[in-house]
């Protein structure tokens, strides 16, 4: 699980945001959601371990065997198959010299099978869609085996099918897994429906609250959040 106790995030001397505390468990999807500058990229990345807390604690601690990130930048890799890119996933319990076994090999086919793109194996990665690209990259999480992964915006760029598809499976994935899976998102209508809670960010330095879908729903928790009124789907 993922557990933060009084932690400030933020870049250099600047806080965005201070005293977040919050216990996330395992086998739970949970999204991230607030406005553009309240932090979540900002927490996501500390989380990860790419920046450094500038107060307070959190847990587990950054490495690559307890955190997959999976960032927003799309990621280009000339003359790399989807095999290769899943793989990359394998290099934390490699050798030296990078070498797979053979548990490494059945880890990446596995991999590829959940996210349902064991098919697309030889293929390369650079000629698939933006949906099957971010389905590889999960799948490359995947074969990281690490018990929490933090995406940033994982369904930019997608269409609806495939938005709708790509949060499915991370919620499969948490359930059936028992990983903490923490998305952050702007696709408010969908991550109130597919995900378990909801860690709604406020700006200014406001905070945070974790709760149910149903219970940020119905309060005014988004307009507080997002300086305006926010029409949802019912």
């Amino acid at each position: 699980m993922i557990k933060c106790e009084n932690l400030n995030i933020g870049y250099g001397a600047h806080v965005i945001q201070h005293d977040l505390s919050f216990t996330l468990a395992d086998g739970e999807l949970i999204a991230l959601l607030g406005a553009n500058g309240c932090g979540k990229s900002t927490l996501l990345r500390t989380l990860a371990g790419l920046q450094p807390a500038l107060g307070g604690t959190y847990s587990p601690e950054p490495n690559e065997k307890a955190v997959a990130l999976v960032l927003t930048e799309r990621l280009s890799v000339e003359s790399a198959t989807v095999r290769d890119v899943v793989a990359m996933g394998r290099y934390p319990y490699t050798s030296f010299l990078g070498t797979l076994t053979a548990t490494d090999h059945r880890i990446v086919d596995q991999a590829m099978r959940q996210v349902e793109v064991y098919d697309l194996a030889d293929t390369y990665y650079n000629d698939h869609s933006d949906g099957e690209k971010q389905r590889i990259l999960i799948a490359k999480a995947l074969a990281q085996q690490t018990p929490v992964i933090l995406l940033d915006e994982p369904t930019a760029h997608l269409d609806l099918p495939s938005r709708i598809k790509t949060l499915n499976l991370l919620r499969t994935i948490a359930h059936e897994q028992g990983k903490t899976i923490l998305i952050s998102t702007h696709e408010l209508d969908l991550a109130l429906r597919a995900a378990d809670r909801v860690l709604l960010m406020f700006p200014k330095g406001e905070g945070m609250q974790l709760d149910t879908p149903e219970h940020i729903r119905h309060t005014d928790a988004l307009r507080c959040a997002f300086g305006m009124d926010i029409p949802l789907a019912e």
